[in-house]
């Protein structure tokens, strides 16, 4: 799987059931981010290698197609319970190169998990309906069929997460995979992949890629990929299904967010705040699904950032596999710049600064920036509108339940959102008229389990199905309806 060359491992490929070490590609370090320790180098595919993984996926696909669903998920149930035997080498591995604490780690890998438990209901997931005497002596079914080879385009964020809100999901519809995760994190989906193989999946239906734009756009215009799945920012989705879309695939593209955690004066504010400190602050701010918007309403606001300031400055910043570690480090050196500039031009554009995480001393040499909490924030400011992607949380005051209802509805975003509230009516009201695709009602991160689909809205996603749940079963197959009389 991973080979040892001077010290530095190399991330390998694995295409028709077979690891190998491409020679001669260009290449891209992974750090670990609490230290900026070299941790493998990983290869960039070329259209050529891409070419090579659909191929194999389409030969596997024709035979794997007509494997029996009930045969099929036994392969998942082994992989489920492979996972479970390394959950804590995958959750190590996660945090070495991602950064977010171990905790965090344990906890995507047990969602990751859930995606597998999922998938092995296909036997019942796939089901059809019928009717019998539609007319005299006619009767009518429908079926779903696998629709070929199909692509996952996965982010860093949740290097073992999401890859399984998508291949679990179409190996067991009789679809076969190509993978192409992040090249930042490619450790974690690599050791994904060895138990997979483990688990006895026959050769080439799951394929695994790494590398960049080339990669990627050789898999959306090659003429054997039916389908692809992306999750990552918002311009590049919106790329992705522009031209996924246009060269006849289908597409599920998730984008970027800027969500607003709507905090009623009626709120158990300690509960709160460490329900926002978990959303806006966990996994350093680096999920699509982070509070980035604080919205106080009313007499909210005071007592609320007091015991808010308080617990964040508390909070402790450092490497994720040490004990007691709050927050960890930003993926990256170019992202923590990045992400201190908008801590920057927050300060630059009149916020003020409750919590100053450029401030923040660690004890580590990675890429750290601490928690920022900017107050008297405007809808206006860069920091309000555009997505961060990291610990910082932008505190907009209003007056009304109504007034925080249109500030999140003139949001191009709508990914998730949530009210703190011990009024039913207000949450009631708010979860209905809100124009965001996730609610949380006391819930700081409105992650839905498996068997409910990831409804992003708006500018957070392009396409027609979500991932998982019942959308996934949908996209990854094709429906037929069959008429049938006999004479």
């Amino acid at each position: 799987m991973i080979a040892t060359q001077s010290n530095v491992e190399t991330v390998s490929f694995y295409i028709d059931g077979a690891w190998e070490k491409p020679q001669g590609r260009s290449t891209q370090q992974v750090t670990n981010p609490a230290s900026g320790e070299v941790l493998a180098d990983v290869p960039f595919a070329s259209p050529d290698d891409v070419d090579r993984a659909v191929r194999s996926a389409h030969a596997a696909f024709l035979k794997w197609r007509a494997v029996p669903v009930v045969d099929r998920v036994q392969v998942l149930y082994r992989y489920k319970d492979l996972l479970e035997r390394h959950a804590s080498e995958i959750a190590t591995t996660l945090t070495r190169e991602n950064g977010k604490t171990l905790d965090d780690a344990k906890a995507e890998v047990r969602r990751m998990i859930q995606m597998v438990e999922v998938a092995c209901g296909m036997p019942s997931l796939m089901m059809g309906d019928s009717l019998n005497d539609v007319a005299s002596g006619i009767d009518c079914k429908t079926i779903r069929q696998p629709i070929g080879v199909c692509a996952g385009i996965s982010p860093f964020n949740f290097p073992a997460m999401v890859p399984t809100w998508m291949y679990p999901f179409a190996i067991a519809c009789g679809n076969s995979f190509v993978l192409k995760p992040s090249e930042k994190v490619p450790l974690t989906p690599t050791m994904a992949v060895e138990l997979l193989h483990q688990a006895g999946l026959p050769a080439g239906v799951l394929n695994l890629i790494h590398g960049g734009k080339e990669a990627v756009d050789a898999l959306l215009t090659h003429p054997l990929v039916r389908a692809i799945s992306f999750v990552g920012s918002t311009p590049v989705a919106r790329y992705i299904y522009a031209t996924a879309a246009a060269n006849g695939k289908r597409v599920q593209a998730l984008g970027g967010a800027k969500n607003h955690l709507v905090v009623m004066p009626d709120a158990h504010m300690p509960k709160t705040v460490e329900a926002i400190i978990g959303s806006a602050f966990g996994a350093a701010g680096e999920r699509c699904l982070a509070g980035s918007v604080l919205v106080p309403v009313g007499d909210a606001a005071g007592p609320l950032l007091d015991l808010l300031v308080k617990r964040t400055e508390a909070l402790a910043v450092g490497d994720g596999l040490q004990p007691g570690t709050g927050m960890g480090p930003l993926v990256t050196s170019d992202h923590c710049r990045r992400v201190e500039s908008y801590v920057e031009k927050g300060v630059a554009e009149g916020a003020v600064p409750l919590v100053d995480g450029r401030t923040r001393k660690t004890s580590g040499t990675g890429f750290f920036l601490g928690p920022t909490i900017f107050d008297h924030v405007t809808p206006e400011m860069t920091i309000a509108r555009e997505e961060i992607f990291g610990p910082v949380l932008s505190v907009i005051r209003v007056n009304t339940l109504d007034d925080a209802i249109d500030l999140v509805n003139r949001c191009p975003f709508g990914n998730a959102t949530a009210i703190f509230t011990a009024d039913g009516k207000a949450a009631r009201e708010y979860s209905a008229r809100i124009e965001v695709g996730m609610v949380g009602v006391n819930v700081g991160v409105a992650a839905p389990m498996a068997f409910f689909p990831f409804a992003g809205w708006k500018n957070s996603f392009f396409g027609d199905l979500h991932a998982h749940g019942k959308d996934a079963v949908a996209f990854y197959t094709e429906q037929k309806v069959i008429m049938s009389r006999w004479f």
